[in-house]
């Protein structure tokens, strides 16, 4: 199966107070952080993870965040859409709005911390730039 022919995954892009959250994620299945090659190696992001069946974007993009961080989140609009240019999966990216809780790791065995980001730490954590309307989005709510 191609990853054109898989789920797409959907990015919550949720901003308070001027700033974004993002999530770390642990190194893929089976290997500790120590032994993984770089390459393999999972980054900073935003919370994110497939579209089930039935489920829109806006839906599974709330969903992700909130199993991810305990963080209840309202999609305020779906930002843009288009084929991951290092993934090759379809990516989805929908603007949240903080409901109710606090930023945590939730699941522990996705990620290994949260993180709320300003301008200049999100730079850091995403030096190869972002998809243009979710920059434009941030560079409109994030100080």
């Amino acid at each position: 199966m191609g990853q054109a022919d898989r789920p797409a995954i959907a990015a919550a892009i949720v901003v308070a107070d001027r700033r974004v959250l993002m999530v770390r994620r642990r190194v893929k299945e089976g290997r500790l952080s120590w032994q993984a090659p770089k390459e393999d190696r999972l980054l900073w992001q935003f919370p994110a993870g497939e579209v089930k069946p039935g489920e829109t974007g806006e839906h599974a993009a709330v969903r992700e965040t909130l199993e991810e961080t305990g963080l209840t989140v309202r999609p305020t609009r779906t930002l843009g859409t288009r084929v991951h240019p290092n993934t090759g999966r379809i990516m989805i990216y929908v603007a949240c709005e903080v409901v109710d809780g606090a930023a945590h790791v939730a699941d522990a065995d996705e990620l290994d911390a949260v993180e709320w980001c300003d301008r200049a730490k999100l730079a850091e954590y995403v030096p190869g730039g972002l998809f243009g309307p979710v920059q434009e989005h941030i560079d409109a709510t994030v100080a």
